[in-house]
């Protein structure tokens, strides 16, 4: 059987921002209904320090909620 889950890329210029935010909020809000995947044209050596902290901080946040 195929897996019949879609998959939705974000790319953006360096993959270190939009794209790998919009992957990470797709897969937490999505959760298994979506396969999530980011890109970039000219990929940088890693993600950007202040978008990884608002992805773990919207994480947190959410946890809590469901507290």
């Amino acid at each position: 059987m195929t897996d019949t889950t879609p998959t939705v890329l974000f790319i953006c210029q360096h993959n270190a921002g939009r794209s790998q935010l919009g992957a990470a909020l797709l897969e937490h809000l999505a959760g298994d209904r979506f396969t999530a995947t980011s890109a970039g044209l000219s990929p940088a050596g890693g993600v950007n320090p202040a978008v990884a902290a608002t992805v773990a901080e919207l994480v947190s946040s959410a946890v809590n909620s469901l507290q």
